[in-house]
């Protein structure tokens, strides 16, 4: 434990909010410090990632869906956990370098946040991945924990606090209280699969093959989840399926809100079960507090009102909504010697 302390005055420490579409990465006493998407590129048929290493993030996003034949742009995380350990073993190698800097001899101690839902190998499996990119030592701790401290609720308190953090992969629904998980559920359902909706949408719809990016762009311009938004219209570029050419069309608001309907129901559905299952002096301290929304996807227009509508509380989003997990993990680690003993980390058997 002393030689642990030691090092940790010539090493960084450092948060991470391992994100299916962005990986958010904070140091100790600095906040947050790297931004990227979770998205590597490799020569085709191998893990080798181009550019010695370093076509991760934002150079490799740009390559998706506009690669040679020879490469391939891979996001590494599914559903908010690790899908290919190799390519997530070099994507954390990269940016652990790149915020540590090569000149450092020891790694850093790294918080990992990490889906409430996962299993123990799935758990392993970010261990190893963390171990094997540099990081000397490692502690998880979970999502809807991370969001809730980096929302500033008073999850320390005996009152309860309800978060719901929409992100890429997973939703997390967390009802917390004296410093733990009352009641949790995690669905594998967010983001991504919105831009699914969208992207199935316009095939059945208007014929119209879209790609990832464009369906996040139509997200973003028009996506909303009820009707009280004033009705836009945004222009969609793709290939033709019947002829197999390039064509544009004109997509209203209205119809991207249809689209998204059965990922929002999903998400609503989580969080009335969440509600449901809370015991009745907690639910009673929600009649006050009401429900906090993080994550990228608490962002989409009208979330709060449906949400709303479905089960009679208050919502609001958190600020800098995209960022609260990893302002959580960065609070963490400003208390990593007080709460360390209470987290998962490389030391414990599995």
């Amino acid at each position: 434990m002393f030689l642990d302390r030691l090092l940790s005055w010539v090493s960084v420490d450092m948060g991470i909010d391992l994100g299916t579409c962005n990986t958010i990465v904070c140091v100790r006493g600095e906040g947050i410090v790297l931004n990227e998407p979770s998205v590597v590129a490799v020569r085709k048929g191998s893990n080798r990632v181009l550019d010695n290493g370093n076509a991760v993030g934002w150079v490799a996003k740009d390559m998706i869906g506009k690669t040679p034949g020879s490469i391939t742009a891979i996001r590494p995380l599914k559903d908010g956990v690790i899908s290919d350990f190799e390519i997530t073993e070099a994507m954390l190698g990269y940016f652990i370098r790149k915020v540590n800097g090569r000149s450092r001899v020891f790694g850093p101690r790294v918080v990992i946040a990490v889906p409430s839902g996962i299993t123990a190998v799935e758990k392993h499996a970010v261990f190893e991945s963390a171990e094997r990119a540099g990081a000397r030592r490692v502690y998880l701790i979970e999502e809807p924990m991370a969001a809730g401290i980096g929302a500033e609720l008073p999850i320390a308190e005996p009152t309860a606090s309800m978060i719901v953090d929409i992100g890429g992969g997973t939703t997390e629904v967390a009802i917390m209280s004296l410093g733990g998980i009352a009641q949790c559920e995690s669905v594998r359902v967010a983001g991504d699969d919105m831009d699914e909706a969208i992207i199935s949408h316009m095939k059945k719809r208007h014929n119209l093959m879209i790609g990832e990016q464009t369906a996040e762009r139509i997200k973003i311009e028009a996506g909303s989840a009820s009707p009280v938004f004033e009705v836009q219209t945004v222009i969609v570029r793709g290939r033709d399926m019947v002829s197999g050419l390039p064509r544009k069309t004109e997509v209203s608001s209205d119809e991207i809100r249809e689209a998204l309907q059965e990922p929002i129901n999903a998400i609503i559905e989580t969080v009335t079960r969440t509600l449901e299952r809370a015991e009745p002096e907690l639910a009673a301290d929600l009649v006050e507090n009401g429900i906090v929304l993080a994550g990228g996807g608490s962002l989409l227009r009208g979330i709060t009102d449906v949400i709303e509508k479905a089960v009679g509380l208050d919502v609001r989003v958190t600020d800098d909504p995209l960022a609260c997990v990893a302002r959580g993990t960065s609070i963490y680690l400003d208390n990593i010697e007080l709460w360390k003993a209470t987290m998962e980390s490389d030391m414990d058997e599995f």
